[in-house]
């Protein structure tokens, strides 16, 4: 059975997204594991169902390239935005979608010269959470903020946090400089994070400018992660190293986000492009 495919990107985080209004796949996990591949399939971060829904303007699914389902994803939500715009002609300027992490609102900033391309969205992320039950975190008290961790003999000071999936967010001085092939899997899979955890390491490189790498949870190290540049930018404060209400520019491997935490919510910005479109067997 042959389905149109659309290639998205959000700085780099990339996704096969799927028009589900009329069809749904039986095995998304499956097809997950088979199309992310890089070198023998479409390749990308996972892939994303866009399903209608009764109370938001479309259901968003989606899945990691090792087949697990996310609850959220700050990137691909704004392309499932543009998906919307641009190829089913709705064209206004707010959208909401429904995740498994709950309804986002997104607003379009930018469009193109014919007005015929969405470009550049902000997301209401929501409130992020701090319980550790909540993320989840198996730690005592009621937040994560400078918390020393041992992983893999070596101790970090982490915080954690839920920006509708788990976050932890470590402090350092070069990420580049990190072997994430090695480290990323052991935070991943440390008994303290019940359900695995994404794991972001951040320099803070000037004032509200933050520089970042992230490992994860079912797809590795990937380009860019808009709820890790969420909850980076949500930890700088916490941690003091930047203020509300101000906007934190978050420096990735594919590009740049903007990120505004107002002590209630957080707001992300950042650009959907389309790669490519074509067709594959399902």
């Amino acid at each position: 059975m042959q389905q149109t495919f659309y290639k998205f990107h959000g700085i780099g985080n990339d996704y096969i997204y799927f028009d589900c209004f009329d069809w749904t796949p039986k095995r998304p996990a499956v097809l997950a594991r088979k199309l992310s591949d890089r070198h023998f399939s479409i390749g990308g971060d996972g892939i994303v169902l866009i399903l209608p829904s009764k109370v938001a303007d479309a259901e968003m699914r989606m899945f990691n390239a090792d087949g697990s389902e996310g609850r959220m994803c700050g990137n691909a939500i704004r392309c499932v935005a543009k998906y919307l715009y641009d190829f089913k002609g709705i064209h206004k300027r707010d959208f909401t979608i429904d995740t498994a992490a709950g309804i986002k609102k997104l607003h379009l900033v930018s469009r193109s010269w014919d007005k015929e391309h969405a470009n550049l969205f902000t997301v209401d992320m929501g409130k992020p959470k701090f319980d550790p039950a909540r993320i989840p975190a198996l730690f005592e008290g009621d937040r994560i903020v400078d918390h020393p961790l041992i992983v893999n003999d070596t101790t970090y000071r982490v915080t954690c946090l839920s920006m509708g999936n788990p976050h932890c967010v470590v402090f350092t001085e070069d990420p580049g400089s990190l072997d994430l092939e090695a480290v990323g899997p052991y935070f991943e899979t440390h008994p303290a994070f019940p359900e695995r955890i994404n794991t972001e390491f951040v320099r803070v490189c000037g004032e509200n400018q933050l520089e970042m790498r992230v490992w994860e949870r079912g797809s590795g190290e990937t380009l860019a992660c808009g709820t890790g540049a969420c909850a980076a930018a949500v930890a700088a404060v916490c941690n003091g190293f930047c203020q509300k209400n101000s906007e934190i520019t978050v420096h990735l491997a594919g590009g740049i986000l903007r990120v505004v935490y107002t002590g209630k919510t957080v707001l992300l910005t950042g650009p959907a492009e389309l790669a490519f479109t074509g067709t594959v067997e399902v």
